[in-house]
């Protein structure tokens, strides 16, 4: 294709990071969006300079898109990707997919479809976790004996209110991560807490310890409770460590000092690894048919880590996966 053809169903705060994306993008453009609210459509269609479609019906019936981004609650990506797919149109959906159930239904309509279907993990675009996983694969770190994935944000009740729990929310990064590097974890046991009093009455922090595969323990830790201030702060972090030796990704790598709606600083990590899968499924999956560095089927081993931790944490027991 000469120029990939974007659309979005859905343009709420992630929808401009995507945006932004395809601008950079060689060969990409944002054709245009639909939205539930259509004064909201309105302003980003502006701020995109792109057109507004009235259904999302409407936008995947139009010839001339050829892939969809899903950018809405979870509870309609189900029902969004199917419908691009089943229009023949390629689908990046964000995370966290569905159930692990919807995923599989959307792996086969892909399929029946001969369409691409890949789940915003975008952490695993970012180079250096693309390092630290050539360093495992090829023996570099030696046997693996941990692994970290540290996330230590300040979320207000303002925001919490809008998002599911803090396991839900970020453990389902924290699962495809591990997945990525190191592999599938055979067994695990969770713990949460919900220290806001005043905020919505779901947990504000998980931690997940694992048993791996290749023997290797893992720890997870999500929070929305407080900021890491402290010198080499948690705030988002993962650390391999290996018998030969070790690595680690960090947000404090890229900190821009203007404050964002969550953040006290904006970490540009994050930003750009949204841009990072955007061009890798365009120009990557869509132009040269290559896998995606995480798919569908790693989505469903991370919503069954994610219920798994959710099982332990409610019945405080030890589950195997």
């Amino acid at each position: 294709m000469e120029t990939v053809n974007i659309g979005f169903i859905g343009a709420g705060d992630i929808a401009n990071l995507h945006a932004e994306g395809i601008a950079k993008c060689t060969g990409a453009k944002l054709k245009g969006l639909w939205n539930r609210t259509a004064a909201r459509a309105s302003a980003k269609a502006e701020l995109y300079n792109c057109q507004i479609y009235n259904t999302p019906a409407e936008l995947v019936s139009d010839p001339e898109i050829d892939a969809i981004f899903v950018l809405t609650h979870i509870d309609t990506h189900h029902q969004f990707a199917k419908l691009a797919m089943e229009h023949g149109k390629h689908v990046l959906v964000e995370k966290p997919v569905g159930t692990f159930e919807e995923i599989e239904d959307l792996a086969r309509i892909a399929e029946s479809n001969d369409v691409k279907c890949v789940p915003v993990h975008n952490y695993v675009y970012e180079p250096g976790l693309n390092r630290a996983k050539d360093l495992i694969d090829r023996g570099q770190l030696g046997d693996i004996v941990s692994v970290y994935v540290m996330y230590n944000i300040y979320h207000p009740d303002s925001i919490r209110e809008r998002i599911p729990g803090v396991a839900q929310e970020i453990l389902t990064h924290h699962s495809y991560i591990a997945l990525y590097l190191i592999g599938k974890p055979v067994s695990l046991s969770a713990m949460s807490s919900t220290i806001s009093k005043t905020g919505p009455d779901r947990e504000d922090i998980a931690m997940v310890t694992m048993n791996m595969k290749n023997g290797a323990l893992g720890h997870f830790c999500a929070s929305f409770a407080a900021d890491d201030h402290a010198g080499d702060p948690w705030t988002c972090m993962v650390k391999v460590i290996g018998t030969k030796g070790a690595t680690r990704f960090s947000y404090r790598d890229w900190v821009n000092n203007t404050p964002a709606e969550v953040h006290t600083q904006t970490y540009l990590a994050y930003p750009y690894s949204i841009h990072a899968v955007g061009e890798y499924f365009i120009n990557k999956v869509i132009r040269e048919d290559q896998p995606p560095l995480s798919s569908l089927q790693d989505a469903v081993i991370g919503e069954r880590i994610v219920e798994a931790c959710y099982e332990s944490i409610e019945t405080g027991k030890h589950i195997k996966l």
